[in-house]
């Protein structure tokens, strides 16, 4: 695994690699202060994971993520928590607030690490060949596994494919998140942003903005969230106050 950063601020990208070398063995490739001179690296560099500020001059991170040549995987840096939600419209990995913590830098780059590992195989092929009303058969490697809705978690976009977060795996498949979406029963799943869907019998809590399945923290969509109310909580909660 390989890296950049990219932030205006001098002091910022020190602490950052300073982090990373701390924790990891991914490789920093570069560090560039603006967004037009790390798209200019990228389109004559192959790089895995970009920690990406958002508020920057001349081009944002958001914009710039909009702009991302190849299958570049992103984890936004910055000290604004309301960026959050358009982040992870943009297939972002995760989304760290400055100050970062060590341990939530180190579980953002296991995750990027993960998805890599993901994207890079063979499973990339995988496709989905039929579903019933309780299963639906993933085809991979010529074989077909049976995977129950009832040990589906949550599935995630990212990029061209989703991630099926079972009780046992991830499974990754070339599919948009809506098509899926629409093969698995609407009675336990529900979808909760532009990137994710959950399995409603495996929420632990939630909140305004989040919703917590396990050690997994999922971003609840402003255009999502009265509905998601209403169907988890039969509008016995309000989510205003």
């Amino acid at each position: 695994m390989n890296c950049i950063i990219v932030d205006d601020e001098p002091l910022a990208r020190a602490e950052m690699r300073s982090l990373i070398q701390e924790i990891s063995k991914t490789e920093i490739l570069g560090e560039f202060s603006n967004a037009p001179s790390a798209l200019d690296f990228l389109k004559i560099n192959d790089v895995d994971l970009i920690f990406l500020d958002i508020e920057m001059p001349m081009v944002t991170g958001l914009e710039f993520a909009e702009m991302l040549p190849g299958q570049s995987l992103i984890i936004f840096t910055t000290a604004y928590s309301q960026y959050a939600l358009k982040s992870y419209d943009l297939d972002a990995i995760d989304y760290l607030l400055k100050p970062i913590e060590k341990q939530r830098l180190e579980k953002a780059i296991s995750k990027a690490v993960l998805y890599k590992e993901l994207l890079s195989k063979d499973t990339v092929k995988n496709t989905i060949e039929s579903n019933t009303k309780d299963f639906l058969f993933i085809k991979a490697d010529r074989r077909y596994y049976k995977i129950n809705f009832t040990d589906i978690k949550f599935i995630e976009g990212l990029k061209d494919y989703v991630v099926i977060h079972t009780r046992h795996q991830k499974l990754i498949t070339a599919m948009n998140l809506k098509t899926i979406h629409q093969k698995i029963p609407s009675e336990s799943f529900v979808r909760v942003s532009k990137s994710y869907v959950v399995n409603i019998d495996y929420i632990d809590s939630f909140d305004n903005h989040s919703i917590y399945i396990n050690d997994s923290e999922i971003p609840l969509g402003e255009v999502y969230k009265p509905a998601f109310f209403i169907r988890y909580s039969g509008g016995s909660l309000n989510p205003e106050s």
